[in-house]
């Protein structure tokens, strides 16, 4: 969704993060990440990529799973914890100001799920590259991969009319935090190639963002 832009407006004052996000995308979020989420069951370990204000950690820890959400923004990370807190959560949930260069240090086939929303479109290829070479990595054998994000219409009309709708907001985002998001090119075929398999894709009607959902290969 173009809106998704606007998220490196919002984390400039973490405080307002969800409660903007919210009126962006009129509430469609929250019922994506309780879709993205309904597979992850207690006592899972489970780990959330550029988890932000914790809206999908949260989501993973209420289900009894064991929940590390890492990410760069100790602002973010913040409002995170005391979500966390005020939740009654916090033995389940580690937080860590860490980025996707870092996922070496995770131990191997040590997650039953890795998820992560709006935080791919954040990545260079190459970044992605090695994200999703890491995910395979630290999966257990039959893990789930879990991602919500946005990626660029496979439809020339479709990519137009996200164009249209998205270089203003890209405009305004760079002027105000000098960075901005990538529409993720070819999700799914990057997934694959990780050595991962797709058990579902469902992007949304403009085709500019799709849930996720992956698994790595049972061990043979």
């Amino acid at each position: 969704m173009s809106t998704y832009v606007l998220m490196k407006i919002l984390e400039s004052t973490a405080s307002r993060y969800d409660r903007g996000l919210r009126l962006l995308t009129l509430g469609r979020l929250d019922r994506i990440y309780e879709h993205l989420t309904s597979p992850i069951k207690r006592g899972q370990k489970v780990l959330d990529i550029g988890c932000g204000t914790g809206s999908l950690t949260l989501r993973a820890a209420a289900k009894g799973a064991t929940v590390k959400g890492i990410d760069v923004n100790p602002e973010m990370l913040s409002v995170a914890r005391r979500r966390a807190e005020a939740a009654r959560f916090s033995p389940e949930i580690e937080f860590a100001e860490m980025g996707v260069a870092e996922l070496g240090s995770e131990p191997p086939e040590s997650y039953d799920v890795v998820m992560s929303g709006l935080c791919f479109s954040e990545l260079t290829a190459d970044e992605l590259a090695y994200t999703l070479k890491e995910i395979n990595r630290i999966l257990k054998p039959g893990g789930w991969l879990l991602v919500a994000d946005e990626v660029r219409p496979q439809n020339p009309l479709k990519w137009l009319a996200h164009g249209l709708i998205r270089i203003p907001l890209v405009v305004i985002t760079y002027i105000i935090t000098q960075t901005t998001t990538h529409a993720v090119k070819d999700l799914p075929e990057k997934v694959r190639e990780a050595g991962l398999i797709i058990k579902s894709l469902k992007p949304n009607k403009l085709g500019d963002f799709v849930e996720l959902v992956a698994r790595k290969p049972e061990r043979q």
